[in-house]
């Protein structure tokens, strides 16, 4: 049960970070700069939110799923 209430905490977490390195990505490729770096970064975070939306509890996977619809 305790492992029930980090999880869709980290997962916010990762989606918001998603979303600033997506900002951050679209903002570099404007000026012309190069966006390896945080390419592969947010591919990293990703795979992370992939892997920790599969492999989370049973009893979360309702409230996971409601996270993702938002």
């Amino acid at each position: 049960m305790v492992d029930e209430e980090p999880d869709p905490y980290r997962i916010l977490k990762l989606r918001a970070e998603i979303l600033e390195l997506g900002s951050a990505i679209r903002q570099l490729q404007r000026e012309g700069l190069d966006d390896a770096a945080a390419q592969l970064l947010i591919a990293r975070k990703r795979a992370q939110l992939d892997l920790l939306v599969r492999t989370g509890p049973a009893g979360s996977r309702r409230s996971v799923a409601d996270i993702r619809r938002s």
